[in-house]
């Protein structure tokens, strides 16, 4: 026990004196970034999933011109996509506060008082505005077999929507929509400049703490690099499984030779 004390205290001495960057520290404080991890993930992945949920119909209606609609959903992605989320994100968080009739709405209290809240909504409307425009242009650009061999088929233009151009749409759009998503656990950050502790929150907490220059900060790096690694792999899996038809194959004359040889 005293050799296994003496070898810990030496670790120690040497992460905070020598060592160009406290580990120690960092080992010690690692749940608070586990726990910083979650809400970052939560925010990112709820936001994803409900603004794809609105993406969906805001797309369909901006491909098929529907008369109303196109131009109300043309002008909100316009806004969302034109302004920085920085900027969306504060008009919500601190914006909606300024108006009496916001503060006495029943909305206040539970929602549009707590930072999380706030936070949510901002990166939901944000991400769903990107997502219907790449995502309408995968139904634009639906091959036109695919919709005359529907048509032959006999099926209505509801079912040719949910069981051919929908299911079309989503495949082509997944290397897009991999971006999609790592831009939005990127922009996941700005959470932390409203009270929030994400990722970037408790590298600043450390900093702060500790008076440190950059072991908060490198440590969320580390983390964030770990997310995105894993989001790519599993964009690449599906592509590979979703997209296998689009590949080039292989020439007859080509598979022939490389089984000869």
């Amino acid at each position: 026990m005293e050799a296994e004390r003496t070898f810990w205290e030496y670790l120690r001495d040497f992460s905070e004196n020598q060592a160009p960057l406290d580990f120690v520290l960092v080992y010690d404080n690692l749940d608070k970034f586990f726990e910083g991890a979650l809400v970052t993930l939560q925010l990112t992945f709820l936001a994803l999933l409900i603004g794809g949920l609105m993406a969906i119909p805001m797309a369909l209606a901006r491909a098929n011109k529907v008369s109303v609609l196109n131009p109300i959903i043309w002008c909100y992605t316009y806004a969302f996509r034109g302004t920085p989320l920085l900027v969306q994100t504060y008009l919500f968080y601190f914006g909606l506060g300024q108006f009496e009739a916001v503060r006495e709405s029943f909305l206040w209290s539970p929602i549009l008082s707590d930072p999380w809240w706030c936070v949510l909504i901002a990166f939901t409307l944000n991400t769903a505005a990107y997502t219907t425009e790449f995502l309408r242009g995968a139904i634009e650009t639906t091959p036109r077999g695919e919709i005359e061999a529907s048509v032959a088929a006999g099926m209505s233009p509801w079912l040719r929507t949910r069981l051919v151009v929908l299911p079309s749409a989503f495949r082509r759009a997944l290397p897009a929509y991999s971006n999609e998503v790592i831009f939005t656990l990127h922009g996941s950050v700005i959470a932390s400049t409203v009270t929030l502790q994400d990722l970037l929150g408790v590298g600043r907490w450390l900093n702060g703490r500790y008076y440190l220059a950059y072991e908060g900060f490198v440590t969320a790096m580390l983390f964030y690099m770990a997310i995105v690694l894993m989001i790519t792999v599993a964009f690449k899996l599906a592509e590979k499984r979703y997209l296998k038809h689009l590949r080039p194959r292989e020439s007859t004359e080509e598979t022939a030779a490389s089984a000869t040889v």
